[in-house]
């Protein structure tokens, strides 16, 4: 029995390092998209329901799933956080960067940590908490605060603000998805894209993508891969692993964001960033692999 958990738990900890590994070029997608936040969503929840359903009747995992009226409400009420975090996160990003605004995002684990503790009454390793906070300092220095704090305007830190927001909706949403995808996460993500739908449709400027353009392809990943792949993997993923470990996971998304922001756009790392990368990568490590903040005292004969 312990075999076959331990198996699961290996499974579930690959699927959500593959989904972290793409979910980290959904900034590149959206900026190269070239619409406004509410438009990009929309066409994300459009395509993601679009391959979603197709999966699902695919695979014969959508049977039934009206009769879920339970799982179908906290679908929908999970889909709205949901939604309203990526308007959130694009909005805060066209305000900011792509590289800054993932990094200040990812203040959505302790918001996870916090929410779980306040209703969930979950508990942690000391030790765990110690290592997500050394994750997050890495994820601090990622973002070069000197040069965040030297010159900052109004817009940009209202961009950062949005993004703030965002990571606190993101929590929430991740939590409840958590606790009612036990059984069919691909049902559970299916919903919220068209929660999605149907919340932006009225919002949506149609005219800005009445052209056939690249743009199209860009607003298709969005939904194919961010919104259909990756969410597949991490609501597979959730059920099987522990909080603190969905968290520390997370900061693979900010090392790929930085990594693209270089490759793409020429942003260097600068030393204090690569610095920041060295601590997410240590906390980690220290997570996964339960090291100890005290040397154990041999017991005495």
């Amino acid at each position: 029995m312990n075999a076959v958990s331990s198996r699961e738990s290996r499974t579930a900890l690959i699927q959500l390092f593959v989904a972290e590994l793409l979910i980290g070029s959904v900034g590149v997608f959206a900026h190269e998209g070239g619409q406004d936040p509410i438009t990009t969503v929309f066409f994300r929840c459009v395509f993601g329901s679009l391959f979603l359903l197709a999966w699902g009747i695919a695979r014969g995992d959508l049977r039934g799933l009206l009769a879920e009226r339970t799982l179908i409400r906290g679908a929908i009420v999970s889909g709205v956080l949901l939604v309203l975090n990526w308007v959130a996160l694009f909005a805060g990003m066209a305000r900011s960067s792509i590289g800054v605004a993932t990094l200040v995002y990812h203040f959505f684990p302790f918001a996870m940590l916090a929410l779980a503790a306040l209703f969930l009454g979950e508990r942690t390793r000391p030790a765990d908490l110690a290592w997500t906070v050394v994750a997050f300092a890495g994820v601090v220095l990622s973002a070069d605060p000197g040069k965040l704090f030297g010159n900052a305007d109004a817009d940009y830190l209202f961009g950062i603000g949005l993004v703030l927001v965002a990571a606190i909706l993101c929590g929430a949403s991740l939590l409840m998805s958590r606790s009612i995808s036990r059984e069919r996460p691909l049902a559970v993500v299916l919903v919220q894209c068209m929660v999605g739908v149907a919340l932006l449709a009225p919002f949506t400027d149609y005219a800005a993508v009445a052209v056939i353009g690249p743009h199209w392809w860009w607003l298709a990943g969005l939904g194919l891969i961010h919104s259909g792949v990756c969410y597949v993997l991490f609501y597979s993923a959730y059920p099987r692993l522990p909080v603190v470990t969905i968290a520390v996971l997370a900061f693979v998304y900010p090392v790929i964001a930085l990594l693209l922001d270089y490759v793409l756009y020429g942003q260097v790392l600068v030393p204090v960033q690569i610095a920041g990368v060295a601590l997410i990568v240590l906390g980690t490590l220290g997570v996964n692999l339960k090291w100890s903040w005290t040397r154990r005292v041999p017991a005495q004969a």
